[in-house]
């Protein structure tokens, strides 16, 4: 198929900003599907760090991880993505390859916890902070839940007005799907600042 998926094309974004021995962050865990890419993406030699306020989220990854052999290069942090500037070592800070976001809720969890606009735009501001030039950070919005179309908002605004002199920004969806389909925004720090 020619066009992406959103998700894969979050992974063709984030991948093409990933060096081998680099540094990754996944915002929203989840069931670990973004943080094995990350891993696979920055190699042996590079770190993952991934956050999630579910423990049963952070379980599932670290079984995927392991099943994957991926375990070695990923710091799971049980605290939610607005924490992710304190969470990052002196050596890390403003050192970030890629940094993918997954709003929404945990396939398979409680539907009743959720992403919520106001800590995912303070993770969203920490995050571009974090990035190296050349960095990627992907948002893939759910909007089908509850407060998932307020987020969805919050996030296009911060999106649309980031400077165009230090960031590159754009969206991605399917203007034909109907119920609630996902939507990409990508942020990429232009490097010729």
């Amino acid at each position: 198929m020619v066009i992406s998926s959103i998700l894969d094309y979050a992974h063709t974004l984030a991948g093409r900003a990933i060096d081998e021995g680099g540094l990754a962050v996944d915002a929203t865990v989840g069931n670990g599907h973004d943080t094995a890419f990350l891993a696979r993406a920055v190699g042996p030699s590079g770190t993952v760090v991934g956050f999630d306020v579910q423990e049963a989220a952070l379980t599932a990854a670290r079984q995927r991880l392991e099943a994957e052999g991926l375990e070695g290069t990923v710091r799971l942090v049980h605290a939610g993505h607005q924490t992710l500037a304190h969470e990052l070592g002196g050596t890390e800070r403003g050192e970030v390859d890629a940094i993918m976001f997954n709003l929404g809720y945990l396939p398979g969890g409680d539907h009743t916890v959720t992403t919520r606009p106001e800590t995912t735009r303070q993770a969203l501001e920490a995050g571009a902070k974090e990035l190296r030039h050349g960095g990627v950070l992907t948002v893939v919005v759910y909007t089908g839940h509850d407060g998932g179309e307020a987020e969805a908002q919050a996030v296009e605004a911060w999106v649309s007005a980031l400077p165009q002199n230090r960031f590159r920004a754009l969206s991605y969806q399917f203007s034909n799907w109907s119920n609630d389909p996902p939507r990409l925004f990508a942020v990429e720090k232009r490097g010729d600042t």
